[in-house]
């Protein structure tokens, strides 16, 4: 079930991006119907259109959809909200004063020397 799920996803995901491939293939698919019927040059005798100006005008009718998705979502991410909090006082504390080493110092000589270099487990690589 998770596999049938999880490719269900994926391609619902992949199918904006074949948008204008489903416009060509439906296009073929009833390119004689759409020469005869709705094709402006139908009643040329030697029609060279066969469609074409029907699927142009499909591919700019996809192209203006997809713009204004574009636009859309542009304008909803542009939405930014301003909350006003009111801010408690802050007093400034004393700082902390620590007697502790945090970096060795080179006047001091070294404790140990490590002759071998880190390997990482070879399943990791």
């Amino acid at each position: 079930m998770k596999r049938i799920l999880i490719t269900f996803l994926s391609c619902m995901l992949l199918v904006p991006s074949f948008g204008s491939f489903f416009v060509y293939t439906s296009f073929k698919l009833n390119q004689e119907e759409i020469s005869k019927t709705i094709c402006v040059q139908r009643k040329m005798l030697f029609n060279s259109c066969n469609g074409r100006c029907e699927l142009q005008k499909s591919l700019k009718k996809y192209a203006d959809n997809e713009k204004k998705m574009q636009n859309n979502l542009k304008e909803k991410s542009e939405v930014v909200y301003i909350q006003n909090t009111i801010t408690p006082l802050l007093k400034l504390a004393a700082p902390i004063v620590s007697n502790a080493k945090l970096f060795a110092t080179l006047d001091e000589k070294p404790i140990s020397v490590s002759m071998a270099t880190f390997r990482p487990p070879s399943y990791f690589i």
